[in-house]
């Protein structure tokens, strides 16, 4: 299906998306969308003829567990609500630990990448196939940027993505933007990917800013689109003519004239860069089949996945082969991500804290993994401050206690009380 140029829509910026001239479509955040009905913005873009696709980013089909048949039923609802070609998705892991290793259940708050190897791409189809069953229409995934690397790779990008397209059939969506995050972050080709990837399985494209600090790239989709992204776009047009194309932009939000300038920076790099003939696509070396490999692909994935978010989210030991700075800088990308979240669910806390709302809760968070999204890691973070006498003004431990009280419970949290929870808690495994 031919999408034509869109961008992603979000409610801070619905207005100017509605008001922006030549959008095709537009994409949403699947888990911000209600499964009963829509914004009215979204309505009236519908009633346009504009198409809405829903882009889910908490199912982690690449994780260790198989897809939560909730989440895959509310992705489903969402389709049918409207009436979209398709889904799409991601292919990396956002929570790990739970039954499968006998331990807490952690949540990222984020996508974290999975490692390219046989077993992970087992599991990877595995779980594809669960989603696919489930969805009513088809589904693509994405690529996604990464400050890691895991080690004993198995296959480039590229091979990885072919893989899981001939074991699937799923379609994919391109970020270009990823490649370039993950060529200054992990020294990949964006060119070689391309020419190793099955371009004729592309659904879409995305495009989105960043910017570089200590020679790390960040994928902040918060900052123009560089000339090197749309360089990656050129390269990928001249490879291959994309259904679709998408704009991402999800925070810090720039007028609309800068939006329209991006768009149209867009249309030029498509328009310049023509498709031609591909030299043959390179394939890996195949694995035996799933049958005759040691079996234990999901257990094996789950203790390597658990392993490295819990040194991610709660300051355990580096599993063996990672680059510790990088760890370290993907951990405090995690911490100030959660604290952005959690500040827009629960507005009323840095407005009840005030400037010191930022240090307050990456030091909450450096030690209390997310264990059940972000409005219960606001209030684990309320009774956390609250029971250790905090903030140290009256006035504002008032506000916060009858903040917490409208929300969990009619009293305030004790001390006493949550060192008995914390117990149970850890004698649970929970």
């Amino acid at each position: 299906m031919k999408l034509g140029i869109g961008i992603g829509w979000r409610p801070e910026i619905a207005d100017a998306v509605e008001a922006l001239p030549g959008i095709d479509w537009v994409e949403a955040v699947a888990e911000n969308l209600c499964t009963d009905h829509l914004p009215d913005s979204l309505v009236r873009l519908r009633e346009r003829g504009v198409t809405v696709v829903p882009h889910g980013v908490s199912l982690g089909l690449g994780g260790a567990d198989r897809p939560d048949p909730g989440r895959l039923a509310d992705l489903a609802a969402r389709a049918e609500l409207l009436g979209t070609p398709l889904v799409t998705e991601h292919i990396a892991f956002v929570r790990a630990g739970g039954p499968l290793t006998a331990s807490q259940l952690l949540e990222a708050g984020h996508l974290l990448p999975v490692p390219r190897t046989w077993d992970a791409l087992d599991v990877l189809c595995e779980n594809v196939r669960i989603a696919q069953d489930s969805l009513p229409v088809p589904l693509a995934l994405e690529n996604i940027a990464a400050l890691i690397s895991w080690p004993g790779e198995e296959m480039t990008e590229g091979q990885f993505l072919a893989e899981l397209v001939e074991r699937t059939g799923v379609r994919l969506l391109i970020d270009v933007a990823n490649l370039h995050t993950n060529h200054v972050n992990r020294g990949e080709d964006p060119s070689t990917a391309l020419d190793e990837l099955p371009v004729e399985a592309i659904a879409y494209v995305h495009v989105a800013g960043g910017m570089e600090r200590d020679g790390v790239w960040h994928d902040t989709h918060a900052h123009p689109v560089t000339r090197p992204v749309l360089d990656v776009l050129s390269e990928l047009r001249s490879r291959v003519d994309p259904p679709g194309v998408l704009l991402e932009r999800d925070d810090d939000f720039p007028p609309a004239e800068e939006l329209a300038g991006e768009l149209t920076a867009i249309r030029g790099t498509l328009a310049a860069s023509a498709a031609g003939p591909r030299a043959a696509r390179q394939r890996p070396a195949r694995a035996p089949e799933p049958s005759s490999r040691a079996a234990g692909a999901r257990e094996r994935t789950a203790v390597a996945q658990t392993a490295l978010l819990s040194t991610l989210v709660a300051g355990t030991p580096a599993p063996d082969g990672f680059d510790h700075r990088r760890l370290g800088v993907q951990s405090r990308a995690l911490a100030a991500k959660r604290a952005d979240v959690v500040a827009k669910v629960a507005p009323e806390l840095p407005g009840i804290l005030g400037d010191g709302y930022r240090k307050a809760f990456l030091a909450y968070a450096r030690n209390r993994p997310m264990s059940a999204g972000y409005r219960r890691d606001a209030l684990g973070f309320a009774e956390h401050l609250l029971v250790t006498g905090l903030p140290a003004d009256d006035a504002a431990r008032r506000k916060l206690t009858r903040w917490w009280q409208e929300r969990a419970a009619p009293r305030p949290p004790r001390r006493g009380t949550r060192l008995v929870h914390a117990a149970r808690a850890a004698l649970l495994g929970k």
